[in-house]
């Protein structure tokens, strides 16, 4: 079984290669393509993942972790401005450089206050059963939705998400 913190930074590890590959393409849009396709599915995937089944165990089982939690919604809303604004530019052009630049601006931000301040707790306060539970469900939902199909890559709206996620 898969636990949720390991599968949630393998992720990460894979992001921050990704974008770095990119970081080197500017000259040649088409390359740079063929990576930004599918790492921005695999950012929409893994962010909706981490919002169906991570932050409403970090609620549950780690105290005071409302703030955390809200912010880390609306980092992946910022992530997911980004991936649009790229996809409503033209292949290559400056602004489709800059809506990456933003998705990537907006990722390494949360990447780096998700790993301190969620999963530190998580791993902390919850066993290893309860990890590979979640990491399970996590999993699942990636195979389901590989390339990010069925998924819209709209906001989720962190008040939105507080609200339906806290009591």
């Amino acid at each position: 079984m898969p636990d949720v913190v390991r599968l949630i930074l393998d992720d990460h590890e894979s992001f921050r290669a990704r974008f770095a590959e990119l970081e080197k393409l500017h000259d040649d849009a088409t390359a740079a393509a063929a990576i930004w396709a599918p790492l921005a599915a695999e950012l929409e995937v893994h962010a909706t993942a981490e919002e169906k089944f991570f932050y409403p165990q970090l609620l549950e089982r780690v105290d005071d972790m409302e703030d955390e939690t809200e912010d880390a919604v609306g980092d992946h809303d910022d992530i997911r401005k980004g991936i649009r604004r790229a996809a409503a530019a033209d292949l290559g052009s400056d602004e489709w450089w800059a809506g990456i630049r933003d998705a990537q601006e907006a990722n390494d931000h949360h990447l780096a206050e998700e790993e301190r301040d969620d999963l530190a707790p998580f791993l902390e306060k919850t066993s290893l059963e309860v990890r590979n539970q979640v990491g399970e469900k996590f999993a699942a939902f990636k195979r389901e939705h590989a390339h990010g199909a069925g998924l819209d890559y709209s906001d989720t709206g962190a008040e939105e998400y507080m609200e339906e996620h806290t009591s």
